[in-house]
Protein backbone atom coordinates (compact mmCIF):
# COMPACT_ATOMS: atom_id res chain seq x y z
CA UNK A 1 0.00 0.00 0.00
CA UNK A 2 0.97 3.58 -0.67
CA UNK A 3 0.29 4.50 2.59
CA UNK A 4 2.28 2.34 4.41
CA UNK A 5 5.38 2.87 1.91
CA UNK A 6 5.34 6.42 2.73
CA UNK A 7 5.19 5.97 6.55
CA UNK A 8 8.15 3.86 5.66
CA UNK A 9 10.20 5.83 4.23
CA UNK A 10 9.39 8.84 6.98
CA UNK A 11 10.65 6.14 9.33
CA UNK A 12 13.92 5.87 7.51
CA UNK A 13 14.32 9.74 7.35
CA UNK A 14 13.78 10.03 10.99
CA UNK A 15 16.34 7.19 11.69
CA UNK A 16 19.25 8.78 9.01
CA UNK A 17 18.39 12.24 11.16
CA UNK A 18 19.40 10.05 14.60
CA UNK A 19 15.81 10.91 15.64
CA UNK A 20 14.47 7.21 15.49
CA UNK A 21 13.00 6.52 19.07
CA UNK A 22 14.15 3.06 21.00
CA UNK A 23 12.63 1.89 24.52
CA UNK A 24 14.81 -0.75 26.86
CA UNK A 25 12.65 -3.72 27.79
CA UNK A 26 13.28 -2.95 31.66
CA UNK A 27 12.31 -4.86 34.39
CA UNK A 28 11.92 -2.76 37.78
CA UNK A 29 12.76 -4.65 41.95
CA UNK A 30 11.43 -3.13 44.57
CA UNK A 31 14.29 -4.20 46.64
CA UNK A 32 16.87 -3.20 44.28
CA UNK A 33 16.41 0.48 43.15
CA UNK A 34 17.65 2.35 41.58
CA UNK A 35 19.08 -0.87 39.58
CA UNK A 36 16.76 -2.41 36.83
CA UNK A 37 17.30 -5.57 34.64
CA UNK A 38 17.62 -4.55 30.90
CA UNK A 39 16.35 -8.09 29.00
CA UNK A 40 18.14 -7.92 25.44
CA UNK A 41 18.06 -10.69 22.69
CA UNK A 42 22.20 -11.18 23.93
CA UNK A 43 20.51 -11.67 27.59
CA UNK A 44 19.63 -9.81 30.66
CA UNK A 45 22.06 -6.60 32.18
CA UNK A 46 21.97 -5.39 35.17
CA UNK A 47 21.74 -1.30 34.98
CA UNK A 48 21.73 1.32 37.18
CA UNK A 49 18.96 4.25 35.53
CA UNK A 50 20.08 7.77 35.62
CA UNK A 51 16.96 9.23 33.65
CA UNK A 52 13.74 8.11 35.80
CA UNK A 53 11.45 10.63 37.12
CA UNK A 54 10.86 8.93 40.14
CA UNK A 55 12.72 11.61 41.99
CA UNK A 56 12.11 10.46 45.00
CA UNK A 57 12.08 7.31 44.71
CA UNK A 58 8.64 6.79 46.38
CA UNK A 59 7.18 4.52 43.55
CA UNK A 60 9.49 1.27 46.04
CA UNK A 61 8.06 3.19 49.37
CA UNK A 62 6.63 0.38 51.79
CA UNK A 63 3.56 3.22 52.54
CA UNK A 64 2.58 3.60 48.98
CA UNK A 65 3.23 -0.15 48.21
CA UNK A 66 0.95 -0.78 51.12
CA UNK A 67 -1.47 1.73 50.64
CA UNK A 68 -1.97 0.51 46.68
CA UNK A 69 -2.05 -3.27 47.90
CA UNK A 70 -4.52 -2.70 50.63
CA UNK A 71 -7.04 -0.78 48.44
CA UNK A 72 -6.41 -3.39 45.46
CA UNK A 73 -7.40 -5.93 47.78
CA UNK A 74 -10.13 -3.94 49.32
CA UNK A 75 -11.78 -2.54 45.93
CA UNK A 76 -10.11 -4.18 42.94
CA UNK A 77 -8.31 -3.31 40.10
CA UNK A 78 -10.38 -0.62 37.49
CA UNK A 79 -13.22 1.47 38.53
CA UNK A 80 -14.45 0.54 35.19
CA UNK A 81 -15.94 4.10 34.81
CA UNK A 82 -15.61 7.19 33.82
CA UNK A 83 -15.37 9.65 37.20
CA UNK A 84 -19.59 10.65 36.18
CA UNK A 85 -20.41 7.11 36.29
CA UNK A 86 -19.04 4.69 39.06
CA UNK A 87 -15.37 6.13 38.16
CA UNK A 88 -14.94 7.87 41.46
CA UNK A 89 -13.97 6.20 44.37
CA UNK A 90 -13.28 7.44 48.17
CA UNK A 91 -9.88 7.36 47.43
CA UNK A 92 -10.22 10.09 44.37
CA UNK A 93 -12.54 12.02 47.06
CA UNK A 94 -10.13 12.33 49.79
CA UNK A 95 -6.87 12.60 47.74
CA UNK A 96 -8.77 16.17 46.25
CA UNK A 97 -9.74 17.09 49.48
CA UNK A 98 -6.25 16.40 50.38
CA UNK A 99 -4.89 18.71 47.25
CA UNK A 100 -7.18 21.62 47.88
CA UNK A 101 -6.51 22.34 51.34
CA UNK A 102 -2.70 21.84 50.82
CA UNK A 103 -2.76 24.48 47.74
CA UNK A 104 -5.25 26.70 49.67
CA UNK A 105 -7.49 26.61 46.80
CA UNK A 106 -11.30 25.63 46.53
CA UNK A 107 -11.49 22.53 44.83
CA UNK A 108 -8.97 20.16 42.73
CA UNK A 109 -9.51 17.34 40.37
CA UNK A 110 -7.62 14.54 39.39
CA UNK A 111 -7.21 13.04 35.99
CA UNK A 112 -5.43 9.82 34.74
CA UNK A 113 -2.36 11.51 33.37
CA UNK A 114 -0.52 15.16 33.69
CA UNK A 115 -0.80 15.36 30.48
CA UNK A 116 -4.67 15.04 30.06
CA UNK A 117 -5.02 17.40 33.21
CA UNK A 118 -3.22 20.22 30.51
CA UNK A 119 -5.00 19.24 27.54
CA UNK A 120 -8.45 19.44 29.00
CA UNK A 121 -8.26 21.77 31.13
CA UNK A 122 -6.39 24.81 28.94
CA UNK A 123 -8.56 23.85 25.92
CA UNK A 124 -11.93 23.99 27.97
CA UNK A 125 -10.74 27.20 29.51
CA UNK A 126 -9.67 28.44 25.95
CA UNK A 127 -13.67 27.42 24.54
CA UNK A 128 -15.87 29.05 27.44
CA UNK A 129 -14.40 32.11 28.63
CA UNK A 130 -15.22 34.26 25.43
CA UNK A 131 -12.63 36.89 24.17
CA UNK A 132 -10.28 35.01 26.34
CA UNK A 133 -6.14 36.01 25.50
CA UNK A 134 -3.68 32.77 26.64
CA UNK A 135 -0.10 33.91 26.75
CA UNK A 136 2.04 30.35 26.78
CA UNK A 137 6.03 30.46 27.27
CA UNK A 138 8.08 29.56 24.55
CA UNK A 139 8.96 26.07 26.11
CA UNK A 140 6.26 25.04 27.42
CA UNK A 141 5.07 21.40 27.47
CA UNK A 142 3.63 19.90 24.71
CA UNK A 143 0.53 19.00 26.90
CA UNK A 144 0.36 22.53 27.66
CA UNK A 145 0.79 23.46 23.51
CA UNK A 146 -2.04 21.38 22.81
CA UNK A 147 -4.50 22.18 24.94
CA UNK A 148 -3.98 26.54 23.95
CA UNK A 149 -4.19 25.10 20.26
CA UNK A 150 -7.28 23.08 20.48
CA UNK A 151 -8.87 25.87 22.05
CA UNK A 152 -10.48 28.60 20.67
CA UNK A 153 -8.57 31.66 22.33
CA UNK A 154 -6.40 34.04 20.87
CA UNK A 155 -2.73 33.18 21.53
CA UNK A 156 0.58 34.74 22.36
CA UNK A 157 3.96 33.22 22.63
CA UNK A 158 6.47 35.03 24.64
CA UNK A 159 10.20 34.41 24.39
CA UNK A 160 11.47 31.67 27.04
CA UNK A 161 11.36 33.22 30.50
CA UNK A 162 11.34 36.20 29.21
CA UNK A 163 9.16 38.74 31.42
CA UNK A 164 9.58 41.64 29.71
CA UNK A 165 8.60 40.52 26.44
CA UNK A 166 5.73 38.95 28.66
CA UNK A 167 5.04 41.98 29.76
CA UNK A 168 5.24 44.24 26.30
CA UNK A 169 2.54 41.17 24.64
CA UNK A 170 0.33 42.20 27.74
CA UNK A 171 0.44 46.04 27.40
CA UNK A 172 -0.57 45.46 24.17
CA UNK A 173 -3.94 44.16 24.94
CA UNK A 174 -7.37 45.52 25.41
CA UNK A 175 -7.31 45.84 29.30
CA UNK A 176 -10.97 44.69 29.11
CA UNK A 177 -10.28 41.54 28.03
CA UNK A 178 -9.70 38.36 30.06
CA UNK A 179 -6.39 37.45 30.26
CA UNK A 180 -4.44 33.83 30.95
CA UNK A 181 -0.95 33.23 31.18
CA UNK A 182 0.14 29.82 31.19
CA UNK A 183 4.20 28.73 32.40
CA UNK A 184 6.02 26.13 34.17
CA UNK A 185 7.20 26.50 37.19
CA UNK A 186 10.69 24.19 36.45
CA UNK A 187 11.13 23.20 32.47
CA UNK A 188 12.23 19.71 32.40
CA UNK A 189 14.62 19.88 29.05
CA UNK A 190 16.28 22.68 30.54
CA UNK A 191 15.96 22.02 34.18
CA UNK A 192 15.78 25.77 34.74
CA UNK A 193 13.12 27.78 36.62
CA UNK A 194 10.64 30.36 35.76
CA UNK A 195 10.84 34.08 37.04
CA UNK A 196 7.80 32.71 38.77
CA UNK A 197 7.74 35.98 41.31
CA UNK A 198 7.68 38.49 38.30
CA UNK A 199 5.47 36.65 36.41
CA UNK A 200 2.68 36.58 39.09
CA UNK A 201 3.08 40.43 39.52
CA UNK A 202 3.04 40.92 35.68
CA UNK A 203 -0.63 39.02 35.99
CA UNK A 204 -1.70 41.24 39.16
CA UNK A 205 -1.06 44.14 37.33
CA UNK A 206 -2.72 43.03 34.26
CA UNK A 207 -5.65 41.71 36.21
CA UNK A 208 -4.70 38.04 34.23
CA UNK A 209 -5.55 34.61 35.65
CA UNK A 210 -2.14 32.25 36.23
CA UNK A 211 -2.19 28.61 35.10
CA UNK A 212 1.37 27.30 36.60
CA UNK A 213 2.69 23.72 35.69
CA UNK A 214 4.50 21.74 39.03
CA UNK A 215 4.62 18.48 37.98
CA UNK A 216 8.23 18.43 37.60
CA UNK A 217 8.88 20.24 40.77
CA UNK A 218 6.46 19.43 42.91
CA UNK A 219 7.67 16.63 45.37
CA UNK A 220 10.98 18.34 45.81
CA UNK A 221 10.86 21.65 46.88
CA UNK A 222 8.91 24.02 49.58
CA UNK A 223 8.33 22.88 53.04
CA UNK A 224 5.89 20.35 52.46
CA UNK A 225 7.15 19.67 49.12
CA UNK A 226 4.25 21.42 46.97
CA UNK A 227 6.54 23.05 44.84
CA UNK A 228 8.40 26.21 43.40
CA UNK A 229 5.34 28.24 44.39
CA UNK A 230 5.00 27.16 47.24
CA UNK A 231 9.16 27.60 48.00
CA UNK A 232 8.87 30.92 46.77
CA UNK A 233 5.65 31.50 48.96
CA UNK A 234 3.08 32.57 45.73
CA UNK A 235 0.83 29.37 46.66
CA UNK A 236 -2.12 31.96 47.53
CA UNK A 237 -1.24 34.85 44.81
CA UNK A 238 -1.57 31.81 41.80
CA UNK A 239 -5.14 31.04 40.41
CA UNK A 240 -4.79 27.18 39.29
CA UNK A 241 -2.01 25.08 39.95
CA UNK A 242 -1.14 22.07 37.75
CA UNK A 243 0.50 18.46 39.25
CA UNK A 244 1.08 15.65 38.76
CA UNK A 245 1.91 11.87 40.28
CA UNK A 246 4.11 10.32 38.06
CA UNK A 247 7.43 11.54 38.86
CA UNK A 248 8.47 12.61 42.60
CA UNK A 249 5.42 11.02 43.83
CA UNK A 250 6.00 7.44 42.34
CA UNK A 251 2.67 6.59 41.41
CA UNK A 252 0.30 8.13 38.03
CA UNK A 253 -2.31 10.59 37.19
CA UNK A 254 -2.38 14.36 37.01
CA UNK A 255 -4.44 17.08 39.17
CA UNK A 256 -5.75 20.90 39.07
CA UNK A 257 -5.93 22.92 41.79
CA UNK A 258 -7.91 25.64 41.41
CA UNK A 259 -10.94 27.72 42.20
CA UNK A 260 -14.07 25.85 42.31
CA UNK A 261 -16.09 27.14 39.19
CA UNK A 262 -12.68 26.15 37.18
CA UNK A 263 -12.88 22.62 38.48
CA UNK A 264 -16.68 22.50 38.18
CA UNK A 265 -16.19 23.59 34.49
CA UNK A 266 -13.64 21.11 33.51
CA UNK A 267 -15.47 18.12 35.25
CA UNK A 268 -18.48 19.22 32.85
CA UNK A 269 -17.45 20.29 30.03
CA UNK A 270 -14.14 18.64 29.57
CA UNK A 271 -14.46 15.91 26.80
CA UNK A 272 -11.37 14.22 27.46
CA UNK A 273 -12.46 14.12 31.28
CA UNK A 274 -15.96 13.62 31.00
CA UNK A 275 -15.68 10.61 28.79
CA UNK A 276 -12.28 9.05 30.13
CA UNK A 277 -12.26 6.20 32.12
CA UNK A 278 -10.73 6.90 35.84
CA UNK A 279 -7.59 6.19 36.99
CA UNK A 280 -7.64 2.61 39.06
CA UNK A 281 -8.44 3.40 42.72
CA UNK A 282 -5.34 1.41 43.96
CA UNK A 283 -3.16 3.94 42.11
CA UNK A 284 -5.10 6.72 43.63
CA UNK A 285 -5.14 5.05 47.05
CA UNK A 286 -0.85 5.08 46.55
CA UNK A 287 -0.73 8.34 45.15
CA UNK A 288 -2.58 9.97 48.06
CA UNK A 289 -0.02 7.83 50.35
CA UNK A 290 2.91 9.11 48.76
CA UNK A 291 1.38 12.97 48.75
CA UNK A 292 0.54 13.14 52.49
CA UNK A 293 3.54 11.30 53.37
CA UNK A 294 5.73 13.76 51.01
CA UNK A 295 4.27 16.37 52.78
CA UNK A 296 5.57 15.34 56.21
CA UNK A 297 8.39 14.16 55.56
CA UNK A 298 11.67 15.76 53.74
CA UNK A 299 14.01 13.39 54.40
CA UNK A 300 13.72 11.92 50.81
CA UNK A 301 14.37 15.24 49.18
CA UNK A 302 16.91 16.79 51.30
CA UNK A 303 19.01 13.62 50.87
CA UNK A 304 18.00 13.80 46.63
CA UNK A 305 18.95 17.66 46.46
CA UNK A 306 22.38 16.67 48.70
CA UNK A 307 23.28 14.38 45.47
CA UNK A 308 21.95 16.63 43.39
CA UNK A 309 25.12 19.39 44.69
CA UNK A 310 27.66 16.57 44.48
CA UNK A 311 27.04 16.09 41.05
CA UNK A 312 26.74 19.57 39.89
CA UNK A 313 30.63 20.00 41.29
CA UNK A 314 31.61 16.89 39.38
CA UNK A 315 30.28 18.08 36.06
CA UNK A 316 32.25 21.24 36.46
CA UNK A 317 35.08 19.87 37.90
CA UNK A 318 35.13 17.66 34.58
CA UNK A 319 33.82 20.66 32.22
CA UNK A 320 30.97 18.81 31.08
CA UNK A 321 28.76 21.75 30.30
CA UNK A 322 25.48 21.98 31.83
CA UNK A 323 22.23 23.46 30.19
CA UNK A 324 21.20 24.82 33.75
CA UNK A 325 22.23 24.27 37.30
CA UNK A 326 18.87 25.44 38.23
CA UNK A 327 17.32 22.07 40.35
CA UNK A 328 17.62 18.49 40.50
CA UNK A 329 17.34 18.01 36.44
CA UNK A 330 20.77 18.09 34.84
CA UNK A 331 20.92 18.47 30.82
CA UNK A 332 24.04 17.96 29.93
CA UNK A 333 24.63 19.69 26.51
CA UNK A 334 25.93 17.47 23.17
CA UNK A 335 24.92 19.15 20.47
CA UNK A 336 24.55 16.48 18.08
CA UNK A 337 22.15 13.55 18.03
CA UNK A 338 24.57 10.92 16.70
CA UNK A 339 27.28 11.71 19.55
CA UNK A 340 24.49 11.97 22.08
CA UNK A 341 23.23 8.28 21.38
CA UNK A 342 26.56 7.23 21.08
CA UNK A 343 27.60 8.32 24.74
CA UNK A 344 24.08 6.83 25.78
CA UNK A 345 25.16 3.61 24.06
CA UNK A 346 28.68 3.74 25.85
CA UNK A 347 27.59 4.50 28.84
CA UNK A 348 25.57 1.30 28.61
CA UNK A 349 27.22 -1.24 27.17
CA UNK A 350 30.37 -0.27 28.95
CA UNK A 351 29.84 1.24 32.40
CA UNK A 352 25.54 -0.66 32.82
CA UNK A 353 23.99 3.00 32.95
CA UNK A 354 21.43 4.28 31.60
CA UNK A 355 20.94 7.82 30.80
CA UNK A 356 18.47 8.30 27.66
CA UNK A 357 19.68 10.56 24.87
CA UNK A 358 17.31 13.43 23.92
CA UNK A 359 17.06 14.82 20.57
CA UNK A 360 14.62 16.44 18.25
CA UNK A 361 11.91 17.25 18.22
CA UNK A 362 11.87 16.73 21.59
CA UNK A 363 14.46 19.59 21.72
CA UNK A 364 15.62 21.81 19.14
CA UNK A 365 18.30 20.21 16.19
CA UNK A 366 21.89 21.61 17.43
CA UNK A 367 20.54 20.79 21.13
CA UNK A 368 20.45 17.69 21.97
CA UNK A 369 21.30 16.60 25.57
CA UNK A 370 21.26 13.55 28.11
CA UNK A 371 18.82 14.66 30.98
CA UNK A 372 19.62 13.59 33.85
CA UNK A 373 17.96 13.04 36.73
CA UNK A 374 19.42 10.83 39.81
CA UNK A 375 16.87 9.80 42.50
CA UNK A 376 16.62 9.86 46.12
CA UNK A 377 17.76 6.16 45.59
CA UNK A 378 21.27 6.99 44.45
CA UNK A 379 24.00 7.51 47.18
CA UNK A 380 27.34 9.36 46.98
CA UNK A 381 29.07 6.43 45.83
CA UNK A 382 26.94 6.12 42.65
CA UNK A 383 27.00 9.40 42.04
CA UNK A 384 31.20 8.92 41.65
CA UNK A 385 30.80 6.04 39.82
CA UNK A 386 28.68 7.71 37.12
CA UNK A 387 31.02 10.86 36.91
CA UNK A 388 33.98 8.55 36.48
CA UNK A 389 31.63 6.45 33.67
CA UNK A 390 30.68 9.76 32.05
CA UNK A 391 33.82 11.98 32.11
CA UNK A 392 35.68 8.52 30.41
CA UNK A 393 33.24 8.45 27.72
CA UNK A 394 32.69 12.29 26.97
CA UNK A 395 36.52 12.03 26.55
CA UNK A 396 35.93 9.03 24.31
CA UNK A 397 33.67 10.57 21.95
CA UNK A 398 35.29 13.65 21.62
CA UNK A 399 38.36 11.87 20.78
CA UNK A 400 36.39 10.22 17.85
CA UNK A 401 36.72 6.76 19.52
CA UNK A 402 32.71 6.16 20.17
CA UNK A 403 33.09 2.16 19.54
Amino acid sequence: MDALRTLEQKLEETKKLGRFREYLNLERSVVDKPWVVNHTSAGDQRINVWCSNDYLAMSHHPKVLLAATDALNRVGLGTCGARSISGTSVYHTELEHLLADAYHKEAALLFTTGFGANDATLSTLCNVIPNLIVYSDALNHASMIYGIRHGKAEKKIFRHNDVAHLAELLAEADPERPKLIAFESLYSMDGDFAPIEAMVELAEQYNAMTYLDEIHAAGIYGAQGLGYAEAKGLLDRITMIQGGFGKSYGSAGGYIAAPRSVVEGIRSWAPAFVFSTSSPAPVVAGALASFRYTMENDMQRKHLLAIIEHLKAGLRDARIPLVSEDSHILAIHVGDPFKNKAISKMLLDQYQIYVQPVNAPTVPAGTERLRVTPTAAHTIKDVDQFLVALTEVWQQVDSGRTE
